[in-house]
């Protein structure tokens, strides 16, 4: 996993460690929908289609292959998903960033962070955008030029839809969400996922 603004530091990070440690894992594994083992004191989720763990109480994030690293603001995402975080099934209705609360008054910063930015990655690479998307176990949609619903984390899907440019106008994209996502997490937790989905897609995108 691949995070490209690491603008959280310790300090906050070890403040998130610490309401977790207080948290009771088995309230929060019904309350996220996410599994939780007793004995191992871990929960197991899914994160841009790789399996995670976090153990409790002491909150080390880690993969099959090792821990999470110095990633800070990806760590505090997790970390306030699960102290925070509540599941409910979708309706089917899509959100945009603006219809998320706050979304409105954060806007221009999500539309250059992740909007914007997924555009300049992809916009005139479909064919990257689609293998890269592909690789993740998204699904395809009948959206824009090229669309793709994926899982960001355990049971909450987002979509990206890309237009291609032509002579008239420039390469362009959108970003959408399930609406239990409001759900799990605040606008601007959901700026952080933007950035954590980008940054992963270029990266895999650049070992093509």
């Amino acid at each position: 996993m691949q995070y490209e603004k690491n603008n959280k530091e310790r300090i906050p990070y070890e403040h998130y460690k610490g309401l977790f440690a207080l948290m009771d894992p088995i309230e929060a594994s019904e309350r996220l929908n996410i599994p939780y083992d007793s004995e191992k004191k871990r929960f197991s989720f899914r994160l841009m289609h790789k399996q995670h763990y976090i153990d409790h109480p002491w909150g080390e994030i880690y993969t099959d292959e090792g821990p999470l690293g110095e990633n800070f603001a990806a760590k505090i995402l997790i970390l306030r998903f699960f102290i925070e975080g509540r599941y409910s099934n979708p309706t089917g209705k899509l959100l945009t960033y603006r219809d998320i609360p706050w979304g409105e008054v954060y806007y221009p910063n999500f539309q250059g962070r992740c909007i914007l930015r997924l555009s300049y990655a992809f916009g005139n690479k479909l064919d990257k955008f689609e293998k890269v998307m592909e690789g993740i176990g998204a699904a395809k949609i009948e959206m824009g030029d090229s669309a793709y619903k994926f899982e960001f984390i355990s049971n909450f899907y987002m979509y990206f839809i890309m237009w291609d440019g032509d002579e008239e106008f420039p390469p362009s994209a959108q970003i959408l969400f399930d609406d239990n996502f409001p759900l799990a997490f605040t606008a601007e937790d959901i700026a952080v996922v933007g950035d954590i989905s980008i940054g992963t897609l270029k990266a895999l995108s650049a070992a093509l």
